[in-house]
């Protein structure tokens, strides 16, 4: 079984800056809606923590736009871009869990939600609890995992992405 060689510096550098130009750009288009959105149902907390998710993806952009011109700080603002995405998520995730808020329940749901309840042999509250909880504990942990491996893919290709920086001045 024959291993394939590693990826020119410039592959890496070309690789790099189209995860972080689609990644950025998927940040900060989608946290972007979500915050007109909740803006305008008049749920204003939701509405600031969507910009807040969506200077994730600016920042992912300004780390992009540096590297693209040559500057190598820009694997610095994206890996950071990521470890701050990761510290807003985790630390919402953390305030609803600690703060539970069950939303209301829409008159066209109550009947599978209640089927599902005496399902588990539950009390419809205690379900709808354990529904709330499991669904912030999944966002964090899949949270944790994308955002620390898109930090990790950033910091590992680093000296890489200077290599080709350095070579194409």
């Amino acid at each position: 079984m024959s291993k394939t060689p590693p990826l020119l510096p410039e592959e890496t550098l070309q690789r790099v800056l189209r995860v972080a130009r689609v990644d950025g750009m998927s940040v900060l288009l989608i946290a972007g809606f979500l915050a007109l959105a909740s803006a305008a149902a008049g749920d204003y907390m939701g509405a600031l923590i969507g910009l807040v998710i969506a200077a994730a993806g600016a920042i992912e952009l300004h780390g992009d736009g540096l590297l693209r011109n040559g500057f190598p700080l820009g694997m610095k603002w994206l890996i950071g871009s990521q470890l701050y995405l990761m510290a807003v998520v985790l630390g919402y995730c953390a305030m609803r869990l600690t703060h539970v808020a069950l939303p209301p329940i829409p008159d066209t749901l109550k009947p599978m939600i209640e089927m599902s309840a005496q399902q588990w042999k539950m009390a419809t509250d205690d379900y709808l609890l354990m529904v709330y909880r499991l669904s912030f504990r999944l966002l964090a942990l899949l949270t944790f995992l994308y955002q620390g491996g898109m930090a990790f893919y950033y910091f590992r290709r680093r000296a890489a992405v200077a290599q080709a920086l350095a070579a194409a001045e």
